[in-house]
């Protein structure tokens, strides 16, 4: 699977604690080799981001990503669950 970035996606990921970056590395890692692992909680999200889905770093950090085909994912933004309000 390919990874694309948003540039929102790189600014945001840029400001954060370099504990959450570790993290959300990690997970990263997991999504390419099981997308619907157990561990991140993969969902698809409603109402003003419909068609967007997103996946846990952590209690507190979450990354919205598309699928753009079977073989590509777009990280659209990282960020606590406000990170589009």
């Amino acid at each position: 699977m390919k990874i694309l970035y948003s540039s929102c996606f790189l600014r945001r990921y840029k400001k954060l604690p370099a504990s959450v970056k570790s993290a959300a590395e990690r997970r990263e890692a997991l999504f390419r080799r099981d997308d619907h692992h157990p561990l991140l909680h993969t969902h698809k999200l409603k109402g003003r981001l419909s068609g967007l889905w997103a996946f846990s770093v952590d209690d507190t950090y979450r990354i919205i990503f598309e699928f753009v085909n079977e073989d590509v994912v777009l990280f659209q933004s990282i960020g606590n669950h406000s990170v589009y309000d």
